[in-house]
């Protein structure tokens, strides 16, 4: 069995000490690929570097994630439109709008969203959204990009059945982590009419762990109970929910 887990944060200080055990579980599990959402300018150098540690298996996005648009949200965004600049990177990620935690940078969240969405665009790669008590503006905001030829990932989806078609009449994948789990998500029930061919696979290590794993810390190797869930909602066996998943995250990232 051929998995990808198309976003995990595996470079964060959660794995410092057992990454290469991480990484040994994973891969014993059919885990084939890693893909890294950057953060911000802090968390660049360690992303980088694991992905250098396993070339052609971890694999790094760019981008300034909206809880980290701050005061200095231009200077953030200078450091990644230089990376993209210097290097070449499968997607711009993870970008978007969370309004959850604090809705005090609301409109630099839009800016530094459409900016980047923009740099996708002119650099023919996809995004990977994250979006947080901010779906509707976030479709909102994603559609005339979309319009336009942008693709991506809505990360970690967890709305509704309308969010859900609305997301992939853009031409958007839904990100399927370990809240399909959850007893009380509402995700099987989002998901009713939209086919695996809309869908991929993560698990946002070290966040969102699945159940059995809920509440403890969430590693790539757990990306099996996820797609067992997926399959048992979707009603085909294992198999064909990892292939097709995975043919999925292969046409996304061109890898």
């Amino acid at each position: 069995m051929n998995l990808i887990d198309t976003h995990c944060h595996l470079y964060s200080e959660e794995f410092t000490t057992d990454i290469r055990d991480v990484m040994k579980r994973a891969m014993d599990n059919g885990v084939t690929k890693f893909y890294l959402p950057a953060i911000d300018s802090h968390a660049i150098q360690d992303m980088l570097s694991l992905e250098q540690e396993y070339p052609g298996i971890c694999i790094s996005m760019m981008g300034l994630h909206p809880c980290y648009v701050k005061e200095n949200y231009r200077e953030e965004l200078h450091i990644v439109e230089e990376w993209l600049q210097k290097r070449s990177f499968v997607a711009v990620g993870e970008i978007g709008l969370d309004f959850y935690w604090d809705t005090s940078f609301v409109k630099q969240q839009m800016e530094a969203f459409t900016i980047q969405m923009q740099w996708a665009l002119d650099k023919q790669i996809p995004i990977v959204i994250h979006t947080r008590n901010a779906m509707d503006e976030t479709i909102q905001a994603v559609k005339p990009f979309a319009e336009k030829g942008l693709s991506g990932i809505f990360h970690c989806f967890s709305g509704s059945k309308d969010a859900a078609r609305q997301v992939v009449d853009m031409g958007f994948y839904l990100g399927i982590g370990g809240v399909i789990t959850y007893k009380n998500g509402g995700l099987p029930e989002a998901l009713e009419t939209i086919g695996l061919e809309n869908l991929v696979l993560e698990t946002d290590a070290p966040y969102l762990g699945p159940v059995p794993y809920r509440g403890k810390r969430n590693e790539s190797s757990y990306l099996t109970y996820i797609a067992a869930k997926l399959a048992e909602v979707k009603g085909v066996p294992l198999a064909e929910v990892a292939a097709i998943t995975t043919a999925n995250a292969q046409k996304i990232f061109g890898s």
